[in-house]
C-alpha cells in the first residue's frame, strides 16, 4: 500500500522557521515526484514545492520562492520542506502527495494529478 505520512507542524511565530517530513511507504522515491501543498481555511489546496529525484529537479511557487528548500533522503525514503521567514499568510494544512512522473512544467501544482495523499500537519504563524 502506498502511503505518505507528514509531520513536523506547529506553531511558529512570524520570521520563524519550520521543517516538514514526509515518510513515504510502498514505493521507492526515487521514482516519483514528491510535492507540497496547503489549504488554508476557506481557500483552494495550493502547491508550494516539488522534488523529483529521478530527474534532479526542484519547483517552488512564487509565493514561498527564497523562503523553502526542499530535499530528500533517499535512504529514509523522506522528503523534507525547510521553510524560513514564515509569515502568517503561510498558515495552512500542509499536505504531502506523490505521483509518477513528475507532471510536465507547471503542471506539477495541479493537486488533481496527484493520487497519494498524506492526511496532512498544522502550519500556523502566529505571534
Amino acid at each position: 500500500q502506498l502511503q505518505v505520512v507528514e509531520s513536523g507542524g506547529g506553531l511558529v511565530p512570524p520570521g520563524g522557521s519550520l521543517r516538514l517530513s514526509c515518510a513515504a511507504s510502498g514505493f521507492t522515491l526515487d521514482y516519483y515526484a514528491i510535492a507540497w501543498f496547503r489549504q488554508a481555511p476557506g481557500k483552494e489546496r495550493e502547491g508550494v514545492s516539488c522534488i523529483s529525484i529521478y530527474d534532479g529537479g526542484s519547483y517552488h511557487s512564487d509565493s514561498v520562492k527564497g523562503r523553502t528548500t526542499i530535499s530528500a533522503d533517499s535512504a529514509k525514503n523522506t522528503v523534507y520542506l525547510q521553510m524560513h521567514s514564515l509569515k502568517p499568510g503561510d498558515t495552512g494544512v500542509y499536505y504531502c502527495a506523490a505521483v509518477s512522473p513528475r507532471p510536465y512544467g507547471d503542471a506539477w501544482k495541479l493537486a488533481s494529478l496527484y493520487d497519494v495523499w498524506g492526511q496532512g500537519t498544522q502550519v500556523t504563524v502566529s505571534s
